[in-house]
């Protein structure tokens, strides 16, 4: 499950002085089961407007998103998301954070810390589940984040920056980390970016936007077989290409 279909999406947005900004225009394509896709683009080219699209958290102007056929109009089971700013609760330890989805459809107390205690040990916090999210490093807190949304088990996991405020030598720990999660879930995700060497080192595809207004510029088939090394010279021939079309549109 988590096929995305994605029909003709525009998105317009009323400005102070009553001119319209297109900030996504005409967007369509496919999105298969269990793929792992990237966007990356210049500031401005509507990535995270796209994502919030799909997720239901926004409304597209016109055009329509679907995933496992069911169409997408608001937020819903179908979809988690993760940002880059945690969104965690602050009240409540890593445990109830990665439960609070199953609390609120009336689970149990002892069946969703039961369930969130996969969940704890599959990002790798076991140890940590009574911890506060004070008392947490950036990056575990970003695993309670994927927890929680994993918890509430989607089709189709939406990410968007989500280690962007970290250090790099945790952010390359924690791609490493998303893509075991990846294999053994195998959970659509859908991840924002701005660096292209995340988007090669983790994606099956990456889609491109443009900007002024944001559209598909290019959708690049990652071939670099898995486990990749970043050294590698087809991995360097890769995030050169899609760097050079970025640059291109400065």
């Amino acid at each position: 499950m988590g096929a995305v279909s994605i029909h003709h999406v525009s998105k317009r947005f009323k400005m102070d002085d009553g001119s319209e900004f297109t900030a996504l225009s005409d967007i369509s394509f496919e999105i298969a089961e269990d793929e792992f896709v990237s966007f990356v683009g210049p500031s401005g080219c509507g990535k995270t407007t796209l994502l919030r699209i799909i997720a239901g958290l926004d409304c597209a102007t016109e055009g329509k998103v679907f995933v496992d056929n069911t169409e997408i109009v608001k937020p819903g089971p179908l979809v988690g998301m993760v940002f880059q700013e945690y969104s965690l609760f602050p009240w409540l330890n890593a445990l109830d954070n990665i439960a609070f989805g199953q609390k609120m459809k009336g689970i149990s107390k002892e069946k969703r810390h039961s369930d969130a205690m996969k969940y704890v040990e599959l990002v790798g916090l076991a140890g940590f589940e009574r911890s506060y999210p004070y008392e947490l490093s950036g990056g575990m807190r970003q695993r309670v984040a994927i927890a929680r949304a994993l918890a509430n088990n989607p089709d189709l996991l939406i990410m968007d920056e989500p280690f962007g405020a970290l250090d790099a030598q945790t952010r390359n720990m924690m791609q490493r980390e998303l893509l075991d999660i990846w294999e053994k879930q195998k959970k659509t995700i859908l991840f924002v970016t701005h660096s292209v060497d995340e988007a090669v080192y983790l994606s099956d595809r990456i889609v491109v936007l443009a900007h002024a207004p944001g559209r598909i510029s290019d959708i690049v088939q990652v071939t670099v077989p898995r486990p990749r090394d970043r050294t590698d010279p087809e991995f360097a021939s890769f995030r050169k290409h899609v760097l050079t079309m970025i640059e291109s549109m400065a």
